[in-house]
């Protein structure tokens, strides 16, 4: 380690709806939902990443708890801020006298607005970066998982988040076609919320629904390694009273039938709009799914069964993005094309 490598400090940030993952130094250093605590009074941060989600849902009115991003883009700037801010003192794992100035590459929604983007990088400046760079999802996806971006070959990446679904056709360093849906894994806790109030009269949580899709989550109501019924609590809306359900995945399938359709017509317009050319390299080398949502059991068959292409779901899909944005900060000048500064 070098003398000013102590003052300094390069940072790679997925700054996602559900979770906030920050490589440093090749390593992965934080992987915390996002979400903060803080004081309603004082405006104190209490509690950030995991120790927060522990309290969601579950505070007195001294207490609020707040994800700072929706939609894949920074809803509450302030708590978006006091977040960036706690979670790199987190990475940094060690006490200093001195605030070390960061540089910091950061993964955007394709599809967001110049003002979104103004949020992101006020909120990094603010947490004490002094370099900014910002890099699209799709293509830090597209690195992660190891594919070429600079060849002139097109290879399409969807990347499902807990805020947006990202769809992409990438070749020669940069985005040929594009499609950003806010259907995602946040609309899937909805739907199977919304589900368990209308079927069973249950009234649950968003973390109880986040429990369900990822214990018995589900695209296709047959599976060939089904998972068991999942039991879940709740209060029943008729009496008031807690009670217990066990869950299937088939019904959960049934809950988010709706949302996967969406995020299917999003893959067959991106498809629509792809140079017939990029179209060829893709019947070739087939979709790459990447994100949290890549993660549901049958989702690769499903879209499989609607496009007649082949698609492929990578070992670690949840930390693909921030892998990608490690190797873009790594390599600067030779990503330098795909940077927004």
């Amino acid at each position: 380690m070098g003398f000013f490598d102590f003052f300094t400090s390069d940072l790679a940030i997925d700054l996602g709806t559900a979770n906030t993952l920050i490589l440093t130094k090749g390593k992965i250093a934080v992987e915390e939902p996002s979400i903060i605590a803080l004081d309603r009074q004082s405006g104190k941060v209490i509690a950030l990443g995991t120790k927060a989600m522990q309290m969601h849902e579950k505070t007195h009115e001294n207490i609020k708890t707040i994800r700072p991003l929706k939609d894949g883009v920074i809803a509450d700037f302030h708590a978006a801020e006091h977040m960036i801010r706690g979670m790199i003192k987190m990475s940094d794992g060690k006490k200093r006298f001195f605030t070390p100035s960061h540089r910091m590459v950061i993964c955007i929604p394709s599809g967001i607005t110049e003002v979104e983007k103004r949020a992101v990088r006020d909120s990094a400046e603010h947490a004490g970066a002094k370099e900014v760079y910002m890099v699209p999802e799709p293509i830090a996806a597209a690195i992660g998982i190891g594919i070429d971006i600079e060849e002139p070959m097109g290879s399409m990446v969807v990347d499902i988040g807990g805020g947006t679904t990202e769809i992409a056709v990438i070749a020669m360093s940069g985005i040929v076609c594009d499609q950003s849906v806010r259907t995602a894994g946040d609309v899937f806790n909805r739907d199977i919320l919304d589900y368990m109030r209308r079927q069973h009269n249950l009234l649950i949580g968003e973390r109880s629904a986040e429990k369900i899709k990822f214990e018995v989550g589900a695209a296709l109501a047959e599976l060939d390694d089904a998972p068991e019924d999942f039991e879940i609590r709740g209060r029943d809306l008729l009496t008031g009273i807690p009670k217990v359900i066990n869950v299937s995945y088939a019904e959960v399938a049934f809950a988010l039938d709706k949302s996967i359709s969406k995020i299917e017509e999003a893959i067959l317009r991106a498809l629509e709009t792809a140079p017939p050319e990029l179209s060829a390299d893709i019947y070739d080398r087939g979709i790459h799914l990447t994100g949290g949502g890549a993660l549901l059991r049958g989702l690769d068959k499903r879209i499989s069964l609607k496009t007649k292409l082949p698609v492929h779901v990578p070992d670690d899909p949840l930390r693909a993005v921030v892998l990608g944005t490690g190797a873009v900060l790594k390599e600067l000048n030779r990503y330098k094309a795909i940077l927004i500064t």
